[in-house]
């Protein structure tokens, strides 16, 4: 793979950053524009977007459709249809004390801003964030991940027919590609990836004051009370976290069961993982050797430990393949409960009273997602109101992503900062606030210094009563 050297790294961000500033009076009908060749050109090469992906990840084309192609052209498209309003000033109410002006939040582009996008879902993590700074009048950068090489070639394709240099560029490459971009002063830096990679482009933004989106992962509960039902939590919980071969940051990470309905569950979860992804077919595969390694160390450390293999853990190292693997009995002290397992396996823990789950929960790092099954409202009530995540979803799992009008992202450990639609817009956006006077004689004048016993007097009724 071409990677760039330092100066030529200089020298585009020069470029980009002075294309910024043009682009601060970019107009709606060009922002539009720019987003519709996008959505044109995704359309034109799908099959170019099904062949790198497969050849980075094993991943069906179907399954490439609907969490890479499908995600980033709604996304485009929905910027599209509301960025008219997006972009329009909006009021604000004025009090007494503000009689004679207008006040009005103003939505600027931020400026020159940084994409890292991670290995997983290589194509939307990198793309999905561009809409948002397309449409909120920035220029780009984006630094695809080496480990998807395939994607990360064809992104830069895409962007070299697509767009000006100067108004969206990539760098390919490793660890110093990416470190000589977070040394430069962008204006904003959205990152998706680990909470451990995530501090340090915390503190590289640092050093220039950039603001920052953090799309970071986790430990994502998932827990199935009694009173849910079952065959429908095993169906969605299998294909939510087998999917991608479990390398999703939004998967379940690991599963609460209440003692009563463990063994329904387990059994259920055996059928429904046979069913969705027993094949090749409909089942990727893992990124790379030294992740596969990682996998079986975590699988191993978790067995040694106490574990009990309820299903699948069976692992292909020669083509990078590891089956959907259900693990019981998992020690709470175990590698396994501590890292974010990002590959298909799935740690169940029976619970006999909620109470020590919601404990459990907040002992942990807030997590990026959290799902709960379950028909008892008091239940739900409880976990939604006693514990912090991210997101939240009820009765399902990994929606909430791609659900078009809800601010995705973490809370502390799982990120900063919320992405998609509306608060992707305002993400990418400097939210100006104007005050226009329209008067000579303002309220403000009558409480300037000196300090006379009038307003004295006007000083402690506004204090009092406004």
């Amino acid at each position: 793979m071409d990677t760039a050297t330092q100066s030529n790294i200089r020298d585009l961000f020069e470029r980009v950053k002075e294309r910024s500033i043009t682009l601060r009076t970019s107009t709606l009908k060009e922002r539009k524009s720019q987003l519709k060749k996008l959505e044109d050109w995704i359309m034109d090469h799908r099959g170019e977007i099904h062949e790198a992906v497969h050849k980075d990840l094993q991943k069906p084309a179907e399954e490439t459709d609907l969490t890479e192609v499908f995600v980033v052209l709604s996304e485009s498209r929905k910027a599209r249809k509301n960025l008219r309003s997006w972009m329009m000033p909006k009021s604000a109410a004025t009090s007494i004390t503000y009689l004679g002006t207008r006040a009005e939040t103003f939505y600027e582009p931020k400026g020159t801003c940084l994409i890292i996008a991670p290995w997983n879902y290589p194509f939307q993590l990198a793309i999905g964030p561009l809409v948002s700074a397309i449409a909120a009048g920035n220029s780009a950068i984006i630094k695809p991940s080496e480990f998807s090489e395939n994607t990360s070639e064809l992104i830069q394709k895409m962007c070299l027919e697509i767009f000006e240099p100067e108004d969206v560029s990539v760098v390919l490459g490793g660890i110093k590609e990416s470190q000589e971009l977070l040394a430069l002063p962008f204006d904003h830096i959205f990152f998706t990836g680990s909470p451990q990679v995530g501090k340090i482009v915390m503190a590289a933004a640092a050093k220039h004051l950039a603001s920052v989106t953090l799309e970071l992962g986790g430990k994502s509960p998932t827990i199935v009370d009694a009173s849910a039902s079952i065959k429908d939590a095993a169906q969605k919980i299998a294909w939510g976290k087998w999917l991608n071969a479990g390398q999703v940051c939004i998967a379940p990470d690991y599963l609460f069961v209440h003692e009563d309905v463990k063994d329904k569950l387990v059994e259920e979860l055996v059928v429904q993982s046979e069913k969705i992804y027993g094949s090749k077919e409909t089942y990727g595969g893992i990124i790379s050797r030294e992740h596969h390694n990682r996998i079986n160390d975590l699988m191993a450390d978790a067995i040694d430990k106490g574990a009990d293999i309820e299903f699948g853990g069976k692992s292909d190292r020669d083509n990078l393949r590891f089956t959907p693997t259900l693990l019981s009995n998992v020690a709470k002290n175990s590698r396994i409960m501590e890292e974010e397992i990002f590959g298909p396996i799935l740690p169940i823990m029976v619970y006999h009273n909620i109470d020590e789950v919601i404990k459990f929960i907040n002992q942990k790092p807030k997590p990026l997602a959290l799902y709960v099954f379950a028909k008892t409202k008091s239940i739900i009530t409880r976990i939604k109101k006693e514990t912090s995540a991210g997101m939240m979803t009820i009765n399902d799992v990994v929606l909430q992503f791609a659900h078009p009008n809800l601010p995705i992202g973490g809370v502390n450990n799982s990120g900063i900062g919320k992405a998609h639609g509306h608060a992707g817009f305002i993400a990418f956006s400097n939210e100006k606030a104007i005050v226009n006077q329209r008067r000579g004689l303002t309220m403000a004048k009558t409480v300037y210094p000196p300090y006379s016993g009038f307003k004295k007097f006007m000083i402690d009724f506004m204090v009092k009563y406004f």
